[in-house]
Protein backbone atom coordinates (compact mmCIF):
# COMPACT_ATOMS: atom_id res chain seq x y z
CA UNK A 1 0.00 0.00 0.00
CA UNK A 2 2.84 2.38 0.88
CA UNK A 3 4.63 1.72 -2.30
CA UNK A 4 1.24 2.44 -4.00
CA UNK A 5 0.86 5.80 -2.74
CA UNK A 6 4.48 6.50 -3.48
CA UNK A 7 4.25 5.87 -7.36
CA UNK A 8 0.79 7.76 -7.30
CA UNK A 9 2.55 10.34 -5.58
CA UNK A 10 5.77 10.75 -7.73
CA UNK A 11 3.26 10.73 -10.85
CA UNK A 12 1.21 13.55 -9.81
CA UNK A 13 4.06 15.18 -9.26
CA UNK A 14 5.78 14.36 -12.43
CA UNK A 15 2.18 15.41 -14.21
CA UNK A 16 2.25 19.09 -12.48
CA UNK A 17 5.86 19.85 -13.29
CA UNK A 18 4.62 18.73 -17.18
CA UNK A 19 1.81 20.90 -17.27
CA UNK A 20 3.72 23.63 -15.70
CA UNK A 21 6.10 23.75 -18.01
CA UNK A 22 4.02 23.33 -20.91
CA UNK A 23 2.17 26.63 -19.70
CA UNK A 24 4.97 28.27 -19.38
CA UNK A 25 6.74 27.49 -22.92
CA UNK A 26 2.75 28.26 -24.97
CA UNK A 27 0.80 30.87 -23.59
CA UNK A 28 -3.19 30.13 -24.13
CA UNK A 29 -5.10 31.43 -26.75
CA UNK A 30 -6.22 34.66 -26.62
CA UNK A 31 -4.13 35.70 -23.33
CA UNK A 32 -0.96 36.60 -24.51
CA UNK A 33 0.07 39.92 -25.30
CA UNK A 34 -1.07 42.56 -28.31
CA UNK A 35 1.57 42.52 -30.77
CA UNK A 36 3.36 45.43 -30.87
CA UNK A 37 1.74 46.42 -34.36
CA UNK A 38 -1.62 45.98 -32.61
CA UNK A 39 -0.34 48.17 -29.48
CA UNK A 40 0.82 51.04 -32.26
CA UNK A 41 -2.54 51.19 -34.32
CA UNK A 42 -4.44 51.59 -30.73
CA UNK A 43 -2.25 54.32 -29.44
CA UNK A 44 -2.64 56.00 -32.63
CA UNK A 45 -6.21 55.85 -32.57
CA UNK A 46 -6.78 57.08 -29.12
CA UNK A 47 -3.76 60.14 -30.32
CA UNK A 48 -6.06 61.02 -33.39
CA UNK A 49 -9.29 61.03 -31.02
CA UNK A 50 -7.19 63.51 -28.36
CA UNK A 51 -6.49 65.64 -30.93
CA UNK A 52 -9.43 66.16 -32.48
CA UNK A 53 -11.07 66.91 -29.23
CA UNK A 54 -8.62 69.41 -28.80
CA UNK A 55 -8.88 70.92 -32.15
CA UNK A 56 -12.54 71.09 -31.31
CA UNK A 57 -12.33 72.98 -28.11
CA UNK A 58 -9.85 75.03 -29.40
CA UNK A 59 -12.70 76.51 -32.10
CA UNK A 60 -9.54 77.82 -35.00
CA UNK A 61 -9.94 80.59 -36.83
CA UNK A 62 -9.16 80.05 -40.81
CA UNK A 63 -5.53 81.71 -39.88
CA UNK A 64 -4.45 79.08 -36.91
CA UNK A 65 -5.52 75.52 -39.33
CA UNK A 66 -2.06 76.03 -41.27
CA UNK A 67 -0.50 76.36 -37.30
CA UNK A 68 -2.40 73.67 -36.21
CA UNK A 69 -1.46 71.21 -39.22
CA UNK A 70 2.00 71.93 -39.00
CA UNK A 71 1.94 71.43 -34.84
CA UNK A 72 0.65 68.24 -35.62
CA UNK A 73 2.73 67.38 -38.49
CA UNK A 74 5.53 67.52 -35.90
CA UNK A 75 4.14 65.64 -33.14
CA UNK A 76 2.18 62.57 -34.69
CA UNK A 77 3.80 59.81 -33.54
CA UNK A 78 6.11 57.28 -35.91
CA UNK A 79 5.67 54.03 -36.47
CA UNK A 80 8.42 52.48 -34.32
CA UNK A 81 9.22 55.16 -32.22
CA UNK A 82 10.11 53.26 -29.59
CA UNK A 83 11.65 50.49 -31.00
CA UNK A 84 14.11 48.55 -28.99
CA UNK A 85 14.93 45.56 -29.35
CA UNK A 86 13.11 41.96 -29.51
CA UNK A 87 13.82 40.61 -26.58
CA UNK A 88 16.28 37.73 -27.94
CA UNK A 89 18.22 40.01 -30.07
CA UNK A 90 18.79 41.69 -26.37
CA UNK A 91 19.75 38.85 -24.15
CA UNK A 92 22.34 38.01 -26.81
CA UNK A 93 23.61 41.89 -26.11
CA UNK A 94 26.26 42.64 -23.99
CA UNK A 95 25.89 44.38 -21.21
CA UNK A 96 27.85 47.80 -22.52
CA UNK A 97 26.23 47.10 -25.95
CA UNK A 98 22.26 47.21 -23.89
CA UNK A 99 23.66 50.84 -22.32
CA UNK A 100 24.42 52.19 -25.65
CA UNK A 101 21.37 51.54 -27.57
CA UNK A 102 19.78 52.90 -24.64
CA UNK A 103 21.45 56.39 -24.70
CA UNK A 104 20.93 56.15 -28.75
CA UNK A 105 17.68 55.53 -27.95
CA UNK A 106 17.39 58.45 -25.09
CA UNK A 107 19.03 60.75 -27.59
CA UNK A 108 16.93 60.42 -30.52
CA UNK A 109 13.60 61.09 -28.33
CA UNK A 110 15.59 63.92 -26.76
CA UNK A 111 15.51 65.28 -30.38
CA UNK A 112 12.45 64.30 -30.96
CA UNK A 113 10.93 66.24 -27.58
CA UNK A 114 12.99 69.27 -28.60
CA UNK A 115 11.20 69.26 -32.28
CA UNK A 116 8.12 69.04 -30.88
CA UNK A 117 8.80 71.76 -28.50
CA UNK A 118 9.60 74.38 -31.23
CA UNK A 119 6.39 73.37 -33.14
CA UNK A 120 4.23 73.75 -29.64
CA UNK A 121 5.89 77.17 -29.48
CA UNK A 122 5.30 78.21 -32.85
CA UNK A 123 1.69 76.99 -32.67
CA UNK A 124 0.77 78.37 -29.09
CA UNK A 125 1.70 81.99 -29.87
CA UNK A 126 -0.64 81.62 -32.93
CA UNK A 127 -3.64 81.36 -29.80
CA UNK A 128 -5.71 83.50 -28.06
CA UNK A 129 -5.60 83.81 -24.60
CA UNK A 130 -8.72 82.27 -24.26
CA UNK A 131 -7.51 79.57 -26.66
CA UNK A 132 -4.43 79.31 -24.50
CA UNK A 133 -5.85 78.51 -21.48
CA UNK A 134 -7.95 75.55 -23.38
CA UNK A 135 -4.70 74.22 -24.20
CA UNK A 136 -2.93 74.82 -21.34
CA UNK A 137 -5.75 72.37 -19.30
CA UNK A 138 -6.33 69.81 -21.97
CA UNK A 139 -2.45 69.08 -22.91
CA UNK A 140 -0.33 67.07 -20.85
CA UNK A 141 0.03 67.74 -17.35
CA UNK A 142 -3.14 70.04 -17.65
CA UNK A 143 -5.97 69.26 -15.39
CA UNK A 144 -7.67 67.31 -17.62
CA UNK A 145 -5.05 65.89 -20.20
CA UNK A 146 -2.41 64.55 -18.39
CA UNK A 147 -1.31 60.87 -18.20
CA UNK A 148 -0.78 58.67 -16.06
CA UNK A 149 -0.25 57.78 -12.29
CA UNK A 150 1.16 61.33 -11.90
CA UNK A 151 -1.86 63.17 -12.79
CA UNK A 152 -4.18 60.90 -10.91
CA UNK A 153 -2.21 61.64 -7.74
CA UNK A 154 -2.63 65.13 -8.32
CA UNK A 155 -6.33 65.02 -8.13
CA UNK A 156 -6.73 62.61 -5.69
CA UNK A 157 -6.96 59.17 -7.54
CA UNK A 158 -9.58 57.65 -10.20
CA UNK A 159 -12.53 59.36 -8.94
CA UNK A 160 -12.45 63.19 -10.30
CA UNK A 161 -11.58 61.64 -13.64
CA UNK A 162 -15.21 59.54 -13.18
CA UNK A 163 -17.16 62.73 -11.80
CA UNK A 164 -16.93 61.60 -8.39
CA UNK A 165 -15.58 63.63 -5.81
CA UNK A 166 -12.08 62.52 -4.65
CA UNK A 167 -12.21 61.50 -1.18
CA UNK A 168 -10.35 63.48 1.52
CA UNK A 169 -7.36 62.03 3.18
CA UNK A 170 -7.14 60.88 6.17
Amino acid sequence: MQALRTTLLIGFTVLGMAAAQAQDKAPAAGHGMPERAQMQAKMGDMFAKRQARLHDLLKLTAQQESAWATYQAAIKPAAGDHAWPERGAAAKMTAPERMSKMLEHHKQRQAKMETHLAALNTFYGQLSTEQKAIFDDRTMGGAHGGHGMMQRRAHGGWGEHHGEAAKPAK
